[in-house]
């Protein structure tokens, strides 16, 4: 049976040398491409294909090759923009042989060996061959092939091999493991990486500029300059600016150049895609887009930047806007580039900065000049067509010059991909993060991102659980970055505050209390205003025995009510922080990273105590730091591997409620609500074990549904208005037998006569009654949440967030998140109940919605935890198509 084309399996990836290409499914008419391909492959390559020379292919298997059914018989080809149209660099297949096992075929361009091809195509294949109940690979490979072997080996797999008549039978299961998914996280870090540095590095750039509606010379003037300026830069040239720029060679249009490293386009969003092109030929590693006009403006411009995209993509380039500010990068061992409108370049030092929005970036950027902050890397994605945060922080975990990541997002594009990515960077430096608005679901005009429907705090905790530090300002960013950069981490939430008078120091130490640290010790020191004569003794004496005490960190607050502060105060400031707590400090007339609070530390390095112009501020950035550094010494648990999880029998289940579907409004599909059979079923995949029940519609049909499951029961009615109301008189319990059920359903009939259906169930064991749900978002993915049930709980938001993947620790957290978690773990005299049973189905739930992105909705509710056991009472379920935005694959926005 041959399905539609699937165009949600077409990507953009990038490459293990930094290069892109496009991933999609093979087309009927690739056949002269592929033909071409294989023609100009050498004959080693077509016998470790074929196991036979083949100077061309055969018309027939040229036919089955580009003829797929998408289903069981699928292939993907890699490719290239090309002057005489796309160009194939790799091929890869799968042929199904009528069960879950598929035989996997893979042939790489000679010219394009190293790349990673292969290993970017098995995972894709992988990918689709799970979505359509695919379970096994297997590939018969010559022994001497070792790039083939390779692949399949370094991929996380459990890989077996045997000879069989000269040939390796290889065989591996395509489940995600945690291993093949560490593995897949490594390389596109490492691809990802290196493009950045190649469009952060450029020794050669190419400013192409042309008047028009969204373009200026002006700024592209203007980044030609800044390109330009004296010094070892990279050599510039320029197509249609007005003016000429001093040290850049003026050219009359690509043509006349064989190579660059990077384009600065600045022309009309018409004329985008047209003026890149020209330029394919130069190999560059980017583009930075300057100009405006796309996505912001309507469909058409949409349509417009995806196509800029294409271009850009195809030839191997990552794009950096529309309507970016630029970049800026320092150097430790040679020239910076400033290919920004900034005019005033940043001071060297060891942070990073990105930020969306142009105008933002101009505000930010005077700010930490203001402050002294030295910046390693500033980097402004504009609209973020293709270049992301993600990406820099891809970069960041292997640049030496970089101690802190501080990013300002006007969106969020793939929250998941940013969680796992910010996770593995924040165990090795702070992030620190603010959004543009406190919920994080403001999309600027011209952010292509996806709809959202999760709650703000599921964001807080997505957040959280990266280990990011999460800020509700630029000012505040740069509070924290300035600490983070100039002093150690705490060890702990003890902090010791010293100011000038104790009412200053008393209102410092409440605000230290409110920011969530534990005021160690508060004294009032300079009594003299720091004018008196013994006041710098007695400071320094204050000093060295508050950084010897028991605190680990150090607030100093001065502000005198007279004259401007002693500078020998600042300096014994500094003098004592160098070898000593991490220290922040208030000192009337300093802000940010002065010399005035600068001292050498015990390797000789020059240490700086960051000023702030409040204690609140002060004290707010050491929180943060604080919360960062427990976070980052705490364990984080382990990936979730429950047993007796049966993930095909899943996917086949939902692929038969598929057969359900039926368009909805604008054309896509409406979900499909499961029936509480199917509900059992599937649930039942992860090992979670739905308690039998039996719907009826009257009282006799209730007994001996009764009598079947056993005594005592429960009796609900199932109409929506008084389904899990008790108050309402929708839930019976406790029936001890046939009377007692008869007349629990007439009294609802009674104060409901539209109650029914009903369904019988078998009494739990008391205890807490909780609500476990998992709703596929389409920006966030599987977005699950935790409460216990009632009104109450309800009404008062108790409930804990999750963004899944889930570890254990994650689990544990999320149910200990919620105020009325008390009640679990033994409140008012009830015993403790079974939390590591509900922390296992919690866990199976996630590890479910995690594998299966098409449940549109899973709740389970009532689950009743007992002393001794856990029991899920009912289930609803609700499947959709959902084309996940991060889908176990490397892809590049789209």
């Amino acid at each position: 049976m041959e399905t539609g084309y699937p165009t949600h399996w077409e990507a953009d990836v990038v490459l293990r040398d930094g290069g892109t290409a496009h991933v999609r499914p093979i087309r009927p008419e690739d056949a002269d491409a592929l033909q071409a391909f294989h023609e100009a492959q050498s004959q080693q390559s077509t016998v470790f294909r074929f196991f036979a020379p083949l100077e061309r292919l055969p018309e027939a298997d040229l036919h089955r090759f580009t003829h797929v059914d998408h289903r069981d018989r699928v292939a993907f080809v890699a490719v290239a923009d090309a002057p005489g149209g796309e160009q194939i660099l790799a091929v890869a297949r799968y042929d199904r042989d009528g069960t879950e096992d598929a035989e996997v075929a893979f042939n790489v361009a000679d010219a394009h060996h190293g790349r990673g091809l292969g290993s970017v195509l098995l995972e894709h294949l992988a990918a689709a061959a799970r979505e359509r109940g695919v379970r096994h690979f297997t590939a018969d490979v010559l022994p001497h092939n070792h790039r083939m072997l390779t692949v399949f080996r370094e991929a996380g797999y459990a890989v077996t091999q045997r000879l069989e008549d000269g040939v390796l039978r290889v065989e591996f299961g395509i489940d995600p493991t945690e291993t093949s998914l560490a593995v897949m996280a490594d390389r596109e870090q490492r691809a990802e990486a290196r493009s950045m540095a190649g469009l952060l590095s450029p020794r050669s750039v190419l400013v192409l500029a042309e008047p028009g509606p969204g373009a200026d010379l002006g700024l592209a003037t203007a980044v030609a300059r800044h390109l330009a300026s004296p010094g070892d830069g990279p050599e510039v040239h320029t197509v249609g600016l007005a003016d000429p720029v001093p040290g850049a060679h003026a050219v009359a249009g690509p043509a006349g150049l064989d190579s660059v490293d990077l384009v600065v386009l600045s022309v009309p969003a018409v004329r985008a895609a047209a003026a890149l092109r020209a330029c394919a030929h130069l190999r560059a590693h980017g583009v930075v887009v300057i100009s405006g006009g796309f996505a912001e403006t309507g469909p058409e411009g949409l349509e417009r930047q995806r196509e800029l995209l294409r271009v850009a993509h195809g030839a191997g380039m990552r794009v950096l806007g529309p309507s970016s500010y630029g970049f800026w990068r320092g150097a430790a061992d040679g020239p910076a580039v400033n290919a920004s409108l900034a005019v005033d370049a940043p001071r060297p030092g060891g942070v990073a900065l990105f930020c969306q929005s142009a105008p933002l970036a101009v505000g930010l950027l005077a700010s930490a000049r203001r402050r002294g902050l030295g910046l390693s890397t500033f980097l402004s994605a504009g609209h973020r067509a293709d270049v992301s945060g993600n990406d820099l922080m891809q970069f960041l975990r292997q640049d030496p010059s970089t101690t802190v990541a501080g990013l300002y997002l006007e969106s969020i594009g793939n929250p998941r991909k940013f969680a796992r990515v910010a996770r593995r960077l924040a165990a090795t430096m702070p992030v620190v993060v603010v959004t543009a608005g406190r919920s994080g679901h403001v999309v600027p005009a011209g952010h292509a991102v996806r709809r959202t429907r999760v709650p703000r705090r599921a964001l807080d905790e997505m957040l959280r659980q990266s280990g990011v530090v999460r800020v509700d300002s630029q000012h505040q960013l740069l509070d924290v970055a300035q600490l983070f950069a100039s002093q150690p981490l705490p060890t702990g939430r003890r902090v010791a505050v010293l100011a000038g008078s104790g009412a200053l120091a008393a209102l410092t130490a409440e605000a230290a209390s409110a920011a969530g640290l534990t005021v160690a010790e508060q004294r009032a020191i300079l009594p003299g205003g720091g004018h008196g004569p013994k006041d710098l003794a007695r400071l320094e004496e204050e000093l060295r025995a508050t950084h010897a005490g028991d605190c680990d960190a150090v607030v100093v607050v001065h502000v005198p009510t007279l004259g401007a502060p002693d500078p020998r105060i600042a300096e014994a400031v500094a003098r004592s922080a160098a070898a000593g707590r991490p220290t922040v400090a208030v000192i009337l007339g300093l802000s940010g990273l002065t010399p005035e609070l600068t001292a050498p530390g015990p390797d000789g390095t020059p240490r700086t105590v960051p000023a702030y112009a409040t204690p609140e501020d002060a004290v707010a950035a050491l929180a943060a730091t604080t919360r960062y550094a427990a976070w980052r010494a705490a364990d984080h648990g382990s990936a979730l591997a429950p047993s007796g999880v049966d993930r095909p029998g899943a996917r086949a289940l939902v692929a038969d409620v598929f057969e359900r579907l039926v368009p909805g409004a604008g054309g896509d599909p409406q979900p499909v609500e499961l029936t509480a059979e199917e509900s059992t079923r599937l649930l039942a995949c992860y090992g979670i074990r739905v308690w039998p029940c039996a719907m009826v519609a009257d009282a006799d049909a209730a007994v001996r549904a009764a009598e079947r499951l056993g005594w005592p029961v429960a009796l609900t009615a199932m109409n929506a208005r008084l389904r899990h109301r008790v108050d309402l008189g929708g839930v019976r319990l406790d029936l001890p037998g046939p009377g007692a059920l008869r007349e629990a359903m007439a009294g609802v009939l009674a104060a409901h006569p539209d109650a029914g259906p009903w369904r019988v169930q078998q009494m739990a064991e008391p205890g807490a009654s909780c609500v476990l749900r998992s709703t596929e978002d389409p920006r966030f993915g599987p977005v699950l949440s935790f409460g216990l049930a009632g009104d109450a709980v309800d009404l008062l938001g108790d409930v804990g967030y999750g963004v899944a993947p889930l570890s254990d620790t994650d689990v544990a957290e999320m149910v200990r998140s919620v105020r009325t978690s008390a009640r679990l773990f033994g409140y008012r005299g009830v015993p403790p109940l079974d939390v590591r049973g509900l922390e296992d189905v919690l866990g199976r739930l996630s590890v479910m919605a995690d594998d299966l992105p098409d449940l549109r909705q899973v709740e389970l509710h009532p689950v009743v935890v007992g002393p001794s056991g856990v029991a899920v009472l009912a289930a609803y379920v609700a499947v959709a198509p959902a084309g996940r935005v991060d889908a176990g694959r490397r892809a590049l926005p789209t």
